[in-house]
């Protein structure tokens, strides 16, 4: 039987909420706002997200140092980059974000069982306003700003200072979060169990099967309390 869990530890971003309008969608307006066809995807923001993270300070100044970047790399002029960065940053409101389903009434139950915690990678200011806008801080007990608090997230310094504040060891901790990468990485290097939240895409299955300690395809299947699990 595994240890009994005190703690739960959560990511923040397309684990609990979400925002209304994709990033997807606002690259695309934002091009379209500066009188360009896309010079990159999303998915190239994405990929290089954490390694910008690391050396600015502001959610800003990381869209701007990345979008330049991206430009550049694609022989464009990188303060294209920075132009569409800043469009984006006026279309992009923080607040307007919504719990994905399920996520809040599993909060809810959590709250009268486990301590709670969010270990979130990203600037602190837009993540702060996701947490106060869908009233987060009124169930957790503690939020890690990683890249800002501590290193980003797969380091295990944030899932340690979560712990500390939560006065449990890594032992009696789950992370629950939707990347392999950051947050089952992450938590298995803080020495902590984890649940990866696939969301129905398979294409993982077969490494979360060896990385995640658990893997569920919903935030609703959380109530079963997969950890439990022998």
């Amino acid at each position: 039987m595994a240890d009994p869990v005190a703690a739960v530890l959560f990511d923040l971003d397309d684990t609990l909420v979400r925002y209304r309008r994709s990033p997807e969608t606002l690259l695309r307006e934002s091009f379209d706002a500066v009188g360009v066809d896309p010079v990159f995807p999303v998915e190239a923001y994405y990929d290089r997200f954490d390694e910008f993270a690391e050396r600015t300070h502001s959610m800003r100044e990381l869209r701007e140092e990345c979008f330049a970047a991206l430009c550049a790399e694609r022989d464009r002029d990188p303060d294209l980059g920075r132009e569409v960065a800043s469009a984006y940053a006026d279309a992009r409101d923080h607040r307007d974000v919504e719990f994905l389903p399920g996520a809040r009434d599993v909060l809810d139950a959590f709250a009268a069982e486990y301590r709670l915690g969010i270990v979130t990678n990203g600037a602190r200011d837009p993540q702060a306003q996701k947490i106060d806008a869908v009233g987060l801080d009124s169930v957790v007990d503690v939020v890690v700003f990683a890249g800002h608090d501590a290193p980003p997230k797969p380091a295990p310094e944030p899932f340690r200072h979560a712990l500390d504040a939560l006065e449990a060891g890594p032992e009696a901790a789950v992370h629950v979060g939707n990347s392999l990468d950051s947050d089952v990485a992450g938590a298995a290097a803080a020495g902590i169990r984890s649940v990866w939240l696939a969301g129905g895409d398979a294409a993982d299955g077969a490494a979360s099967a060896e990385r995640a300690d658990h893997v569920v395809e919903s935030l609703a299947e959380l109530s079963r309390r997969p950890w439990l699990e022998k």
